[in-house]
């Protein structure tokens, strides 16, 4: 029977890893040290697909660029391609929000992609030998600059079905307007009543605020496709020879299939992380203006009899276990509810960028986090509230007409 385990040192002390691990003795450590949550780097795999983006735009950029040898080079460059396929992803133990700057995050990818590629050239698992995961695949690197661009990467990419979504919920609360244009009901102010309107100019005003919300997250999204990488540790370049500083964006660029350029500004980038916070900042003035949709909906839909009693929401599931029928505003509250924790995280990404210091901000991971999280509820939620709300929302139209009498 072949080895369950195996052995692997370091100027701390030798360790005990499972044999079939493609992670070594620093994403080890990693987790033993500095795991605490549950946001395991497995989890995320749009961060993983970027991190190992930029890994092989970096050994195509090395090889181009003299530092590493073609066969290095390539090798690293068809493990990380299989990375992002999706392959390996049990491999990722390390938590993200670890401390240290990421060094977990950018360690785990190292020795997972050195492992990989010193098997296809003939090297044991472990062995860190022919293929080095310090000296070959974070070559010309550092955790920083890594790091950085893959976050802001991760996030473009996560923003994607957001916005869709969001897209989808303006033309169907804009074809709803539509469709209650020639309704009268009654305006209210300050929950009194206030004058003669038509039921759409309510819709028709979230359909606007949406559209507003989703053209400034697109504009906080635009700086995100300027990187830092080659920029090294505090943004000066050091340790990153001219040759493949020239190469490696366009390279990245290529890879990702969207235009990048390198930051004007890297070290200030590197200090900061305040385009994370404005992407953030955008998420949360979306999550409270769904907030007052769902809040709306659940006035003007509520009663039978001791409410509002306008619109009729889709009755998706049972809403109560007591009253036989009961037809709750489940999904509206669930966007409430996703909304809430989105204002919860946006809270964090602000107090990660008030921690900044000095010459990197290592707080990073704690806005990259939560910007892929409220990405991702927020898509989520909004592909609900347009599938199972808004697209089957209903006037009473003799109710409208009576309050506007």
């Amino acid at each position: 029977m072949p080895p369950s385990t195996r052995s692997e040192s370091d100027a701390l002390g030798a360790m005990t890893l499972p044999a079939a691990a493609l992670y070594g003795i620093q994403t080890a450590r990693a987790v033993e040290n500095l795991a605490f949550s549950r946001h395991r780097l497995a989890t995320y795999p749009g961060y993983v697909d970027a991190l190992a983006a930029v890994k092989r735009a970096a050994a195509r950029a090395n090889g181009a660029a003299g530092i590493l040898g073609a066969a290095r080079a390539d090798a690293i460059d068809a493990v990380g391609a299989a990375l992002r396929a999706g392959a390996h992803a049990d491999q990722f133990p390390v938590d993200v929000l670890g401390g240290g700057g990421s060094i977990g995050v950018n360690m785990n990818v190292n020795e997972v992609l050195a492992n990989l590629a010193s098997e296809r050239l003939g090297g044991a698992r472990g062995a860190d030998d022919p293929v080095h995961p310090l000296r070959h695949v974070n070559a010309s690197q550092s955790t920083a600059d890594v790091c950085h661009s893959a976050a802001r990467l991760a996030v473009r990419a996560a923003a994607v079905p957001c916005l869709a979504a969001l897209d989808a919920c303006v033309r169907t609360l804009t074809a709803r307007a539509d469709a209650f244009a020639s309704v009268p009901t009654l305006a209210r102010t300050c929950l009194r009543d206030a004058l003669p309107t038509t039921a759409d100019v309510l819709l028709r005003g979230h359909a606007v605020a949406w559209a507003a919300r989703a053209a400034a997250l697109r504009g906080a999204l635009t700086p995100l496709d300027a990187v830092v990488l080659g920029a090294t540790v505090i943004g000066d370049g050091q340790g990153a020879p001219p040759a493949y500083r020239a190469r490696v964006v366009p390279i990245l660029a290529e890879l990702v299939g969207r235009p990048l350029t390198p930051h004007p500004h890297p070290a200030a980038a590197l200090q900061h992380g305040d385009d994370l916070a404005e992407v953030a900042a955008q998420l949360g003035l979306l999550a409270a203006t769904l907030l007052k949709l769902a809040q709306d909906l659940r006035l003007l839909a509520s009663g039978p009899r001791g409410g509002f009693g306008e619109l009729r929401l889709p009755h998706v599931q049972a809403g109560s276990s007591v009253f036989s029928g009961k037809a709750n505003p489940m999904v509206a509250e669930s966007v409430m509810q996703c909304a809430m924790q989105v204002l919860g995280g946006v809270r964090a990404v602000q107090e990660a960028h008030a921690r900044a210091e000095l010459h990197l901000q290592v707080f990073d991971a704690v806005a990259l986090v939560n910007t892929l999280e409220a990405l991702a509820m927020l898509a989520a939620v909004l592909e609900r509230l347009e599938a199972r709300c808004l697209r089957g929302l209903e006037l009473d139209e003799a109710r409208c007409r009576e309050l506007a009498s």
